[in-house]
């Protein structure tokens, strides 16, 4: 495997990821693949001839072997370190995707013209995508762990096999190379398949918990907003609406029995007023 190549791949992702996701991209180097390619490797080697058995009964060793170490621990590490990371390869190839469509769309409407602010944000479908990709890398490691825990037994690897399988004549006792160098190798990389599932499920909380706080502030600004207009409209059919109404309606009212005195008063005075002096002076 060209751990390079697999290192500058996943170096892109980097830039998209959340400050748990550059943590967990740390862990997954430092600790898993530095330590597979440095160590790991070498000390499993060829394991096969390490495996030694008390007899010379041909083929024995072999199923004794199979029977006992039915997937090895180097290549079982291997496919996960290549399992976990390709759902991380789905956020990259969705920035690629938002790049071509931003390019095709300039290419149409001008250079000017944006259809995304930033490709690489995470919202709309990539955030989606981002967030599958870590359940994904959760339900990988938890497989894998899983499986090794179902294979040897609690992650144990014993010094000693009693073996019983045919070809073997009898019970055979098969010895195992370099077990407690093995043991540690195996409680680090399982500590470190953990350290990741945890960093993965503290990302899925906290994106999920800030795009929760987001909603709640945009439907908080939207009633804001919806009030201030709302007083707005109250404010102006106040001052258009209400006095003008006020008016018509004291015109419509009829008009009470004092006030029809007062008016009958009135008019007699204009006509005595308006009428000639026909009295004559002595």
């Amino acid at each position: 495997m060209d751990w390079k190549t697999f290192q500058a791949l996943l170096s892109g992702v980097n830039k998209y990821s959340t400050a748990f996701g550059r943590i967990w991209l740390s862990v997954v180097f430092v600790f898993r693949v530095m330590v597979y390619v440095v160590a790991a490797e070498r000390v499993w080697g060829d394991e096969q001839k390490d495996f030694d058995c008390n007899t010379k009964q041909p083929g024995c060793a072999n199923v004794c072997y199979d029977h006992f170490f039915p997937i090895s621990h180097i290549r079982l590490w291997a496919l996960q370190l290549i399992f976990i990371t390709c759902p991380s390869f789905m956020v990259v190839m969705h920035v690629a995707y938002r790049d071509d469509r931003e390019r095709k769309y300039k290419a149409k409407h001008g250079n000017s013209a944006k259809l995304y602010n930033n490709t690489g944000k995470k919202h709309g479908g990539l955030w989606w995508t981002y967030l599958i990709s870590l359940f994904v890398k959760t339900g990988i490691e938890v497989a894998f762990l899983y499986i090794l825990h179902h294979v040897y037994d609690s992650f144990y690897l014993p010094r000693l096999v009693k073996c019983e399988v045919l070809p073997c004549p009898n019970q055979v006792d098969c010895y195992v190379g370099h077990p407690t160098e093995k043991k540690v190798f195996t409680y680090f990389m399982v500590g470190a398949s953990a350290l990741c599932i945890v960093l993965n499920i503290c990302e899925i909380i906290y994106l999920v918990s800030k795009r929760i706080v987001r909603i709640i502030n945009k439907c908080k600004r939207r009633n804001r907003n919806m009030a201030v207009h709302h007083d707005d409209f109250n404010s102006d059919t106040i001052n258009n609406g209400n006095i003008p109404m006020k008016r018509l309606d004291l015109m419509d009212k009829p008009p009470s029995f004092k006030s029809a005195q007062r008016l009958n008063a009135l008019k007699h005075e204009r006509i005595r007023a308006s009428a000639p002096n026909l009295s004559m002076s002595p």
